[in-house]
């Protein structure tokens, strides 16, 4: 090893590079090619010293400070023209204690990694649909996973969380030793350290149903509708997701599904114990029966398998790919909800998209849990997706907002509600929207975290971060299409990582204003990770 290497190794030196040079190119590289980032300049951190020498970079060269992973939210991210980028690869291994049901896991982790580790106990976590996204990120943004309709939000499993705050030092948060901080990262938005661990609760799967069911779009109508009648009584242990899809014709995609629009029906159900094995395969089949009674799927692979086949079943790429994508929730869509859903996206509808689908939420996700953080739990059914790559067809996408607003069964799918995402660029706010930013218009008002003291919504998800859940929020949830980023959006007052709120910052807070910086004067805003 080379002095130079040597002096990093031990964490003296960030290793902070420049654009220009390999080193930045690695540090900054993202799975969604279509949103690339350009910080003023990157580290790769490889340990905890790493990331407390580039926060100190930060702060003395006067830089804020933004972490992540995989990229995968990187079209979420605000201009890093000012920034230290930290890419987390936090070496070590995922420990998993059997006997507390508890993982720990370093940043930089994919979800692959996780579930291969605790499926040797017999264990298994509310990961998400593809093993190559990061853990850090997709728990703190909320993570929503096939199996979330038994265990709730993914956020909700975070036991504490490893970060280095803005004055460079070391701290492990949990509901005891920082109960608001601790509340703050989860689904709080972001701005409170750079992550270095995180410690989550893990449940028994001893076996799954899973897979996914194509069939053409001709059949889409008879088959929407099944699949909405079944989710209405669904049991807590089935999550699924339909989809319309337009998948290019590429090695990867088999011939079939490439042929014309395809309705998909995927997801999986759980059996925490050999026991259940029986009634997993009942429930499959109450799903499936009737829609393999409407025509006979061009590809089925449903079948009993490991906990780890999960990870396969959205079919999500491995690679990088160019995206754009959004999603919003729905309240209950009805007949004519479906029949919006399908003429903007089926058969003959000139969609450009790769994907427009609805995923089932409910069961778990949609109760208050005692001690959750920001972002606890989903009162709505449904949530619709909408996503296009570098190979999405041409075509128009001015109708497609339109049907938005008819596919919650006559509510506003777009429009005012106490909290959760919403689209922005082409959109307009639903009639009767208000304090809704779409684009434009009034910026909503912060709401007051335990202490009292001023928290921000935050942007989520592609492009817009969800705020904090409502008890009394009501309705369904849906997944959709991609809009072009809007210019202008303000940029919100934010608690600072040591907890400090000046008094111009706490007043600038409560009347929405924005802020010129994240932080205070005890140094930069750290990023969450991604």
């Amino acid at each position: 090893m080379s002095g130079a290497a040597a002096t990093r190794a031990a964490g003296r030196d960030p290793g902070v590079t420049p654009p220009g040079t390999a080193e930045y190119e690695a540090a900054t590289a993202v799975f969604n090619l279509h949103a690339p980032v350009r910080p003023a300049a990157a580290v790769t951190a490889r340990t905890v010293d790493q990331v407390r020498a580039a926060v100190r970079y930060a702060r003395e060269n006067g830089l804020g400070v933004r972490a992540h992973t995989t990229g995968h939210q990187s079209a979420a991210a605000r201009p890093m023209g000012r920034a230290l980028l930290v890419r987390t690869l936090l070496d070590g291994p995922v420990e998993v204690d059997a006997a507390r049901r508890r993982a720990r896991i370093p940043a930089g982790t994919r979800w692959g990694a996780v579930v291969e580790a605790a499926a040797a106990h017999g264990l298994t976590a509310a990961h998400g649909s593809s093993p190559t996204v990061g853990v850090v990120g997709y728990l703190l943004r909320g993570g929503l996973s096939f199996y979330g309709r038994k265990v709730g939000l993914a956020v909700n499993t975070v036991r504490a969380v490893e970060l280095v705050t803005a004055d460079g030092e070391v701290r492990r948060v949990d509901d005891a030793s920082d109960p608001e901080l601790f509340w703050a990262l989860r689904g709080g938005g972001g701005g409170f350290g750079v992550v270095t661990a995180i410690e989550i609760d893990l449940f028994p799967a001893a076996r799954v149903v899973t897979g996914a069911a194509f069939w053409p779009a001709a059949h889409a109508a008879r088959l929407l509708s099944a699949w909405r009648r079944w989710t209405l009584d669904a049991p807590p242990e089935a999550s699924t997701s339909l989809r319309m899809m337009n998948l290019p014709r590429v090695p990867e995609v088999p011939d079939v599904l490439s042929r014309g629009t395809m309705l998909c029906v995927d997801g999986a159900v759980l059996c925490e114990s050999e026991d259940d094995v029986a009634t997993a395969r009942r429930h499959a089949e109450d799903l499936l029966g009737p829609l393999r009674a409407v025509a006979e799927p061009v590809l089925d692979t449903w079948h009993l398998t490991t906990p780890a086949a999960v990870l396969e079943t959205h079919m999500d790429p491995a690679d990088p790919v160019p995206i754009l994508g959004d999603h919003l929730l729905l309240r209950e869509i009805d007949e004519e909800g479906e029949r919006a859903f399908l003429r903007v996206t089926g058969e003959g509808s000139g969609s450009p998209l790769i994907l427009a689908g609805l995923r089932q939420l409910g069961g778990a996700i949609s109760r208050p849990v005692p001690g959750a953080g920001a972002l606890g739990h989903r009162r709505r059914p449904l949530r619709r997706t909408r996503g296009r790559g570098a190979a999405g067809r041409p075509g128009r996408r001015g109708d497609d907002q339109a049907a938005l607003r008819e596919g919650a069964g006559g509510a506003p799918a777009v429009g005012h509600r106490p909290h959760g995402p919403h689209l922005r660029g082409d959109l307009r706010p639903a009639a009767g929207a208000s304090r809704r930013r779409a684009g434009g218009g009034r910026r909503p008002r912060p709401r007051a975290g335990r202490s009292g003291r001023a928290v921000p919504r935050r942007r989520h998800g592609e492009h817009v971060r969800p705020a904090v859940t409502h008890p009394r929020t009501a309705g369904a949830a849906a997944q959709g299409t991609a809009v072009p980023r809007s210019a202008g959006t303000a940029r919100r007052s934010r608690p600072p990582p040591c907890g400090r709120v000046s008094r111009p910052r706490r007043a600038a807070a409560r009347a929405g204003a924005p802020s010129r910086r994240g932080g205070c004067r005890c140094g930069p805003t750290a990023g969450r990770g991604a």
